[in-house]
């Protein structure tokens, strides 16, 4: 069945960004990618800003939806990209058109992890991690982000 849309809603969905999220977890929060943007975010074009505003923004509502998981013993830390920030377990991963991917996990301790990285910058170094000692499997994301590929991906739609 194909969408029928009024010129306006084209339009629209042409100037609104992609987003895009697999988690290994069905049953994951929802995360930036997944959310609606604020209603003033989109009171300005895309293209009226500079890469450094959207980006900006978009990191805002990163942060927001990290903070929205933590509980009232944790607070929001940052490790900077290309430092020594250690090894994340692979949970998630999306992007945020045109130009954020964003890494979702956790480190060896178990610390709730997310890198969100320019494309420009993207450099990542895959490692084999211990599995959780309490899973009977070890987690296995990059099927899924295959097997969504092989689908292809299920956009979430910013235009509704």
């Amino acid at each position: 069945m194909t969408d029928i849309k009024t010129t306006a809603e084209a339009v629209e969905a042409a100037v609104l960004p992609d987003a895009y999220v697999v988690h290994a977890d069905p049953n994951a929060p929802q995360t930036a990618e997944q959310k609606p943007l604020p209603p003033e975010m989109c009171d300005e074009p895309i293209e009226q800003k500079s890469p450094a505003q959207w980006a900006y923004e978009r990191l805002v509502l990163y942060i927001q939806n990290f903070e929205e998981q933590l509980d009232g013993d944790h607070e929001i830390g940052m490790g900077f990209a290309g430092g020594e920030v250690g090894v994340m377990r692979i949970q998630g991963i999306g992007f945020f058109a045109p130009d954020i991917l964003t890494f979702y996990g956790e480190d060896m301790d178990g610390a709730k992890t997310q890198l969100v990285q320019h494309v420009s910058q993207l450099n990542v170094m895959l490692r084999a991690a211990p599995k959780e000692s309490e899973a009977d499997e070890p987690n296995r994301i990059g099927f899924r982000l295959a097997a969504a590929l092989d689908k292809g991906r299920p956009v979430v739609s910013r235009k509704t």
